[in-house]
């Protein structure tokens, strides 16, 4: 971590910096904002530690420089005891943190971690995506696991063959991403990729999306139309949900795999075409083979080039990643994990995937009050998740709060609980996170009789 202090008192923040190269900190000393502006004209910081009152100005101005210079610096706040107010609105102008001095070391040394590591997750996933846009203009896949960075290597692998790619995983895991970066990482970028997805339309629809129509071929057909395969000449045609085509369907889509030709719905005459297909499906094709359902002589023409996208709980530790990206893709980058709902996320074994967990987040940053989403925000209440522990191998529920007392009143009591406990007892800090007066903060505090926070 690089990190620059900026405090007016020389003793104490030449101790701050002694106590933090402990942890092998890079640390630099300023002490007016003058200082300061010059360090950050040399050098790219982490985080920076910023007293609210300098002697030649006041440091949010300076953090409001900082942000703008670097928009992923996080920087955390010092401030008096009497100055509060001030130090919240740093919050609002986009400080990671604030701390009244003089700070208690652990728990400086915890926020400037924490900052660190929303830092660096949000570089990684502005980089990877960033770097994606750049080669396809398409989302990017998310990860740093060994199953993520082989499957980017084996989309890398085959991005310019012209085989048939049998895309398998779960519902929710992935497999257009991965269709659409197969197509947008090829030389084929420039060129068409269209999309089908076989379970939902009828087959009849499915036969004139895919392969067009003539005038008069069905009823409603008052002229020729184009078919995704025509629109796609040169490029990717990606086949979702495969499984779910029909056999009379399949007959006519292995005719232009093994030979490049088709003909449009109700035409006598057969077009030649030239693009590579890419089919999804969340089913075991050889059951379906075995059960009569898919043709055998498809399947083996779809399955050249094979890439199994894995499911969420096998990928656990790219959770973190995957919550920042998706919370910054939905424009809420002052939304944030709390450490308990960041264990919840990582226990559950996401059955939907990361289709469920884009879901589960937007639901916790609706429900969630200020800037940190809680455990509690993240699952309805009356659902029962089941959750594998990895550690020990276990199982374990989130409680049904069916039973639970649901009243309003019970609700704002167990809320003001949670924020004393967030504000370690401050009722003056806690009335203004809650946005209301101290003494209505008083009044309820004995009014739900938990004087003993305070």
């Amino acid at each position: 971590m690089k990190l620059l202090i900026v405090e007016d008192e020389v003793d104490y923040a030449t101790l701050l910096k002694q106590r933090l190269a402990r942890k092998k900190i890079n640390i630099d000393l300023a002490h007016t904002i003058e200082q300061a502006l010059d360090w950050l004209g040399k050098v790219s910081y982490d985080v920076i530690l910023l007293d609210q009152r300098l002697p030649d100005g006041e440091g949010l101005s300076l953090l409001t420089h900082a942000k703008e210079t670097d928009p992923f610096v996080e920087v955390v706040v010092l401030t008096g005891h009497g100055s509060l107010e001030t130090a919240i609105q740093s919050i609002k102008q986009g400080a990671y943190d604030y701390l009244t001095k003089p700070c208690n070391t652990t728990k400086l040394e915890f926020t400037l971690t924490q900052a660190y590591e929303k830092k660096r997750l949000a570089e990684q996933a502005a980089g990877l995506s960033e770097a994606l846009r750049r080669q396809t203009g398409s989302e990017p896949i998310i990860g740093q696991s060994p199953e993520i960075k082989g499957l980017i290597h084996m989309v890398e692998k085959v991005k310019d063959s012209e085989a048939t790619i049998l895309v398998l995983g779960e519902s929710g895991s992935g497999k257009e991403l991965i269709a659409r970066s197969l197509h947008f990482w090829s030389t084929r970028k420039d060129k068409p990729f269209q999309a089908l997805n076989c379970a939902a339309l009828p087959n009849q629809l499915v036969e004139s999306e895919l392969f067009g129509h003539e005038k008069g071929a069905f009823t409603g057909a008052t002229g020729a139309k184009m078919g995704l395969i025509e629109i796609a000449e040169g490029g990717t045609l990606f086949l979702d949900e495969i499984a779910e085509m029909e056999l009379s369907t399949q007959a006519k889509l292995l005719r232009l795999l093994e030979y490049g030709e088709y003909f449009r719905v109700g035409a006598t005459r057969s077009r030649k075409v030239k693009l590579r297909v890419v089919a999804a499906t969340n089913k075991k094709l050889e059951e379906e083979v075995a059960a009569g359902r898919f043709r055998e002589d498809l399947y083996h023409r779809l399955n050249v080039v094979q890439i199994e996208v894995p499911p969420l709980r096998n990928h656990r530790e790219d959770i973190p990643l995957l919550a920042d990206y998706l919370l910054t893709k939905k424009c809420l980058k002052n939304k944030t994990l709390s450490p308990e709902a960041l264990g919840v996320l990582l226990d559950y074994d996401f059955p939907g995937n990361v289709r469920e967990l884009a879901n589960i987040l937007e639901r916790g940053s609706l429900l969630s009050y200020g800037s940190t989403i809680e455990a509690e925000h993240l699952f309805h209440p009356q659902m029962k998740k089941r959750i594998t522990i990895p550690k020990e191998g276990m199982e374990r529920e989130v409680p049904d709060l069916g039973d639970v007392d649901l009243s309003l009143a019970n609700c704002e009591r167990q809320h003001i609980l949670k924020v004393l406990k967030m504000t370690g007892g401050n009722k003056t800090k806690a009335a203004q996170e809650l946005k209301i007066g101290l003494k209505t903060l008083y009044r309820k505090v004995k009014e739900y009789g938990i004087e003993s926070l305070g």
